[in-house]
């Protein structure tokens, strides 16, 4: 449906007729990027969402560490933000506030600013940023890329949709929902530096589409195999996705992802869920050269980020779950 929709803009805005937008038309990734000269190319997104958690200044803070995701997931650093917002006309002034603040806060610890916004009346309250970014044309971080032989590494662990639904139900223990905020909050930023170090050959953010979304976007002309057993699960999620705390958003990717993911018999279903599972500010999952993913994982270690090693890229096409891969 999403293909339908977008066919206009395509029909409109010919890739060759626009020489220096290098990502955008044809080959879409986790922001556009547009060169402005040989050594600088502007990088923009945007996203916003409803409140993922009740706390109004955590959720303006998660939402901008989400809408930021894009530019670090690009290899680029934040430069400004607008802010974009629908709320209910009866919404406490002191809410608002509180949103917009934890927003704030969150791009300053970006090195960023808020530079203005726009907002509408809305029924259900929505907060995001647009993002303007910059990066050097030759030093991009793209989706596509990866090389048969690349180690996957994933940099958050997974599970954030199945702990905020069972945190809405009232059976996620206060713990549990600190730890999904606490990964929520921690910016890209770092990790994408050192995976520019690195020089990793693919790189994206792990955010609606779940990891095996992400993953399948990734897989350009080669297969990327996960191994369900060194998935990182956020403290709690896999007990609550065994109580039946999933997400429409997993089923949905899991009807979406038919035909390109495989995944294999035996595989426990709670793991099944948190692979499907939508994120919300997650971590990167980097193709990194074999002779490489040492000196990075520890890099990522020693500043406190994860480092797992979920898969691998070979030749071949699709994405392929396995139990021990």
């Amino acid at each position: 449906m999403l293909a339908q929709v977008l066919r206009p803009i395509h029909d409109t805005f010919r890739a060759a007729d626009f020489p220096d937008l290098l990502i955008g038309l044809d080959a879409p990734d986790d922001a556009a990027v547009y060169r402005i000269s040989d050594d600088l190319a502007i990088v923009q997104t945007v996203d916003f969402f409803p409140p993922v958690v009740d706390d109004p200044y955590t959720f303006g803070a998660v939402a901008a560490a989400n809408a930021m995701s894009d530019v670090y997931a690009m290899g680029g650093e934040v430069l400004l933000a607008l802010q974009i917002a629908g709320f209910p006309d009866d919404q406490p002034a002191e809410l608002l506030a509180e949103i917009f603040r934890g927003g704030a806060e969150k791009v300053a610890e970006a090195g960023g600013v808020i530079a203005g916004g726009h907002t509408i009346i809305d029924a259900e309250p929505k907060y995001g940023l647009c993002v303007t970014g910059t990066v050097r044309p030759d030093a991009l971080l793209r989706k596509s890329g990866a090389q048969p032989g690349d180690v996957l590494l994933l940099t958050k662990a997974l599970g954030t949709g199945i702990v905020l639904t069972a945190a809405r139900d009232d059976a996620c223990a206060p713990e549990h929902l600190q730890a999904t905020i606490d990964s929520m909050l921690r910016l890209n930023r770092h990790p994408a530096h050192l995976a520019l170090e690195a020089g990793v050959h693919a790189c994206t953010d792990v955010t609606g589409f779940g990891l095996l979304g992400h993953a399948e976007e990734m897989a350009h002309d080669v297969r990327f195999v996960i191994d369900a057993a060194q998935a990182p699960a956020l403290p709690g999620a896999l007990d609550y996705a065994r109580a039946g705390q999933i997400t429409g958003g997993a089923g949905r990717n899991r009807e979406g992802l038919a035909g390109k993911v495989t995944v294999a018999e035996g595989i426990d279903e709670a793991v099944e869920h948190l692979l499907f599972d939508a994120q919300t500010s997650g971590g990167l999952l980097l193709a990194v050269p074999p002779e490489r993913v040492d000196a990075l994982a520890a890099a990522l270690e020693a500043d406190g980020f994860l480092a797992a090693r979920i898969g691998r890229v070979e030749a071949g096409a699709g994405v392929v779950v396995e139990a021990n891969a």
